[in-house]
């Protein structure tokens, strides 16, 4: 099962979309946040300023879109054969990512964005990718726990973790969540 796609808009709408977003990821890479400037990346979109004003309303809130996008899965994850190892796997990728100072500064944005949708965009990513392991650990013959278990397993001491105590979002304690999540209670 491939990973939903979030529904974006279409025509002129989309391309405007994705010119602001590649402005902001080719800005970033060579200036601090704080040295954008809504005009600046207007300039490189080809876009007026107030078409981005009209659209995100501001420039924190633009960063924090291009950060929720960023935390997409491009690709369902890696299939290592159990459930185990394939959230082992997806899991050591989204910390490494996340440690990162990019992952950092797009976690920050999105969790100061004033626009809850984008949480919730990344809820729905989270649900989406969990949904696409237990559909193929049922499919190869595992009795997996259900989705909102892997989700409040694994996911979410992640994500605290990350946000709150980024030095013990390690892959030792991502083993130890994993384990106990698949471990049957009786």
């Amino acid at each position: 099962m491939a990973i939903k796609e979030s529904v974006r808009p279409g025509g002129r709408s989309a391309r405007v979309q994705e010119a602001v977003h590649q402005a902001v990821r080719e800005l970033r890479a060579v200036k601090a946040r704080d040295e954008l400037t809504v005009p600046q990346i207007a300039e490189r979109a080809g876009v007026t300023p107030s078409t981005i004003y009209r659209r995100w309303g501001n420039l924190a809130e633009l960063v924090a879109d291009v950060s929720v996008e960023r935390m997409r899965p491009d690709d369902d994850p890696a299939d290592t054969g159990t459930l185990a190892g394939d959230l082992l796997a997806w899991g050591q990728q989204y910390l490494e990512e996340m440690i990162s100072v990019p992952g950092q500064r797009a976690l920050n944005d999105v969790m100061a964005s004033a626009d809850s949708e984008r949480r919730v965009r990344c809820c729905r990513y989270s649900e989406s990718l969990m949904e696409t392991l237990h559909e193929r650990a049922v499919a190869r013959g595992e009795t997996p726990p259900p989705v909102q278990q892997l989700i409040d397993g694994v996911v979410a001491p992640m994500t605290y973790r990350l946000l709150y105590d980024r030095d013990s979002a390690t892959v030792d304690n991502l083993q130890r969540w994993i384990g106990f999540t698949l471990t049957p209670r009786g």
